[in-house]
């Protein structure tokens, strides 16, 4: 898609309502005169964090276009600047031969001048001796005024030496003129080229600022994009955290205090995060002595040590401690007759003391790998009527799937 389409499309996504994004919830509020807080179930609770989910992620996509688009905008800056600069040497280079071609025409025009003045002056003199007979005129003169004949003699002189200073100031000028001419002609020629390359900078310069304007423009509202997702995405997150308050609130008044995360209609909650390991069953054992045993429970695995263990339903603890190939282990009295116990538990990970009572969901110990274990896990025990039994379709019946 193009990015001007996909930012329209972010844009549009963004400024959906926020009663659409999430799903029509409402954050809960709570009358101050009830005792009893309003109920609200755990798929409220995470349709709201769907909803954080899905509109961080949209926030997430449209940072990534906001920095897109800075990059877009400092490479349209950049061409900006390149072709500004192209821009100012076109300028500089015309403005230098403008210089020098003015120079040229003053030069040519001077000596336009001092040809005409040397031909006005050739002309003046060679008029003179057209009027005296020109040469024939002065012999003749010569022939009959014999007293003057060398002030007639010094005159031809020097019109002689006038004619031949005249013919080479014109010369020169005719040679300057020509020169000059030339001059001016590469000049004229040069400006062209100059005018034309001047202009396509100039082109190019305006193509690359409009560039650098539209990607401004596009980053500008990337950006107010960005802030109006990131004020819904606070008011999201406010939501989810006083959805996820009053369902805590909720289930804390029906199961007792401490009751925590995804709790089902029954009071039954998932004692551990992770994938499912060795079912309940015979097995083999892998430790010596080897051979066919029983495995008690169902192991959860996938979480790594330290990780929370949750209590499957609310009860008292009757056995907190030691217990043998189980390592460090919990058990619960859950009344009706059903206990379930915890095994494997960390060194120090124990959070719970023999006589008290904990609510479903509420965190009694951490995962570990102590006892007869080959790496940490929970193993969980259910028991009815003293009976082991499989914990899988056990919690299942409760509306728990283990290894969610």
């Amino acid at each position: 898609m193009p990015r001007g389409r996909a930012l329209a499309a972010s844009i549009a996504i963004a400024l959906v309502p926020l009663s659409v994004l999430t799903g029509g919830l409402v954050p809960p509020s709570y009358a101050a005169s009830s005792d009893t807080p309003p109920e609200i179930t755990w798929d409220q609770v995470a349709a709201a964090q769907a909803s954080v989910a899905a509109t961080k992620k949209l926030a997430d996509q449209i940072k990534a276009q906001v920095a897109a688009l800075q990059a877009s905008v400092a490479a349209a800056q950049a061409e900006a600047k390149a072709k500004g600069d192209a821009y100012a040497k076109a300028q500089d280079a015309f403005d230098q031969q403008q210089y020098v071609v003015e120079k040229l025409q003053g030069q040519a025009d001077a000596a336009r001048k001092e040809a005409d003045a040397a031909k006005k002056t050739a002309g003046q003199l060679l008029a003179q001796l057209a009027r005296s007979g020109g040469a024939d005129g002065l012999t003749t003169s010569l022939l009959s005024n014999s007293g003057q004949a060398d002030q007639l003699l010094s005159k031809v002189g020097y019109m002689g030496q006038v004619t031949d200073r005249s013919n080479q100031i014109y010369a020169k000028a005719i040679r300057l003129t020509k020169g000059a001419q030339s001059l001016a002609d590469q000049a004229d020629a040069a400006k062209v080229i100059l005018a034309k390359y001047k202009d396509a900078a100039q082109t190019a310069f305006a193509a690359a600022q409009a560039a650098a304007d539209a990607a401004g423009k596009a980053l500008a509202a990337a950006q107010a994009t960005f802030a109006d997702l990131s004020a819904k995405l606070t008011a999201l997150t406010k939501q989810a955290a006083d959805t996820l308050a009053g369902y805590n609130e909720f289930q804390a008044a029906k199961w007792g205090p401490g009751t925590a995360g995804h709790v089902s209609a029954s009071g039954w909650a998932n004692p551990a995060n992770g994938y499912l390991g060795d079912r309940f069953g015979q097995r083999w054992w892998p430790f010596p002595p080897h051979g066919w045993r029983l495995h008690t429970g169902q192991d959860i695995s996938g979480t790594g040590c330290g990780t929370p263990i949750y209590a499957a339903h609310s009860g008292t603890v009757t056995y907190a401690g030691p217990y043998s190939d189980l390592g460090n282990f919990i058990q619960l009295d859950n009344g009706g007759g059903i206990t379930t116990g915890y095994g494997h538990i960390i060194n120090g990970g124990i959070l719970v003391q023999i006589g008290q009572h904990v609510a479903p969901g509420q965190q009694i110990a951490k995962v570990g790998s102590t006892g007869a274990s080959l790496g940490c896990h929970l193993h969980f025990i259910v028991r009815v009527n003293g009976a082991l039994t499989d914990p899988l379709p056990f919690m299942r019946d409760r509306g728990i799937t283990l290894g969610s």
